[in-house]
């Protein structure tokens, strides 16, 4: 139970961590509306999370029972995918920090509170990283096995709480939080501390 409340928190964190596109936007979102705008828009990214992260929990439980005799360079191969998300992530910071190449959006009319969440609810669920992210941890770190509901449900719920509480803190920083993470150094910063979990994940995996 335990394992999958850390692996859970760790694997949300993960994800959820890196300052890009979603994040700058929800920054900007609740500096120019409000705290409840912004809160919701944070659960919206953050639901999508959870919901990758069931699909990825079942769907991994299943395809690790049936591949049961190739687990082992199962693992190893999710391993590599977490690892090459991981420094494609820390190139992609570094060479944009390097150039002042950041990417500019222009801000559509401030939506209610319901339109937000199901904004950033649709913009998280469109990102083919989140879910090769939690696919790839959960294959990566399946047994032989079967995991048992319970644990399932402890580790959707704790990568949605770990999601949830970075999202919002992003929120309630507002404008000065967002001058911070989101500018050439924040990202970088935020960028590498994601590498960085992605790539102890990836050494856990093949150790």
């Amino acid at each position: 139970m335990t394992a999958a409340l850390v692996a859970g928190l760790i694997a949300g964190f993960g994800i959820a961590v890196p300052v890009g596109a979603v994040g700058t936007y929800l920054v900007s979102l609740t500096a120019r509306t409000s705290l409840r705008t912004g809160v919701c828009a944070a659960l919206g990214v953050a639901t999508a999370d959870g919901i990758y992260a069931l699909l990825a929990t079942v769907g991994g439980s299943a395809v690790a029972a049936a591949l049961r005799p190739v687990l082992g360079p199962l693992r190893w191969a999710s391993a590599l995918v977490l690892l090459a998300l991981a420094v494609r992530g820390a190139t992609t910071a570094v060479r944009r920090y390097r150039t002042h190449r950041l990417t500019t959006r222009v801000a559509p009319p401030p939506p209610s509170p319901a339109r937000a969440f199901l904004s950033l609810l649709g913009l998280t669920l469109l990102n083919p990283t989140t879910v090769i992210y939690f696919a790839a941890l959960v294959l990566g770190t399946g047994t032989a096995d079967a995991v048992r509901p319970l644990e399932q449900g402890v580790f959707v719920l704790a990568a949605f709480a770990a999601s949830a509480s970075w999202q919002v803190l992003l929120a309630g920083g507002g404008a000065l939080l967002g001058r911070a993470l989101t500018g050439h150094r924040g990202r970088l910063v935020t960028a590498l501390v994601s590498s960085g979990v992605m790539t102890v994940l990836a050494v856990r995996m093949a150790g």
